[in-house]
């Protein structure tokens, strides 16, 4: 048997937290490590307890999750941890913020328990979860605040078009069947050009991915 998936769960709504731990605890792959109800102590107990995916709400005291989650998963962190964000707040800087600061996954708290657990499992294979909404939401309200920070344009990156065009349906939320499906190409072939773009990129998932077409423009 495999061990199941140890999960973190930061959230300072007891009555929200308490409804995570049932719903994971209740799963035979999954395994509450440990909850706490700010960012501080989110950052803390992920250090002690090394848990394979922490879910992290956005606002919270003494820290809140954005820092909380830049100090567990962001630039130069060794080890950075696999973080899903779950948050009520959809249609605003924080996914943006959120996902810039390192985390693998962004859900929303409305999402149904299935799709939380389907996130949870996602993320502790190393892979990146976006909602598709929230992706194209981000599009629509921020590109214009998040475009272009670096300069240059689509012809100044290292890419073929064929991967561009793989990048920018990556950036409007495209699961790798779905791109596979509007590319009229296999999901082998699509995942290969994924894995050369964030080579080339030198990005570390889809989710790094998705902020670099925003803040390079390509998404419209």
């Amino acid at each position: 048997m495999t061990a199941p998936i140890r999960v973190l769960v930061c959230d300072d709504q007891m009555l929200v937290r308490t409804g995570l731990v049932t719903i994971i605890d209740a799963q035979p792959d999954l395994e509450v490590a440990g909850e706490c109800a700010d960012g501080r102590a989110a950052v803390d107990l992920a250090g002690r307890l090394r848990p394979d995916v922490v879910v992290m709400d956005v606002r919270m005291p003494v820290l809140d999750g954005i820092e909380a989650t830049r100090l567990l998963a962001g630039a130069g962190v060794p080890h950075p941890a696999k973080i899903l964000v779950v948050t009520t707040f959809n249609l605003d800087e924080y996914v943006y913020e959120a996902l810039r600061a390192g985390a693998s996954g962004f859900l929303l708290k409305d999402a149904p328990p299935a799709q939380l657990l389907h996130g949870i499992r996602t993320v502790a294979t190393g892979a990146a979860l976006l909602d598709p909404d929230v992706t194209r939401q981000l599009v629509g309200r921020y590109a214009a605040r998040i475009r272009p920070a670096e300069g240059g344009g689509p012809n100044d990156i290292p890419l073929t078009p064929r991967e561009l065009e793989v990048l920018r349906l990556i950036a409007d939320g495209l699961s790798n069947s779905e791109i596979a499906g509007t590319l009229q190409i296999s999901q082998e072939t699509v995942k290969t050009f994924v894995s050369r773009i964030l080579t080339k990129l030198d990005l570390r998932d889809r989710v790094q991915a998705v902020v670099y077409a925003y803040r390079r423009g390509l998404v419209t």
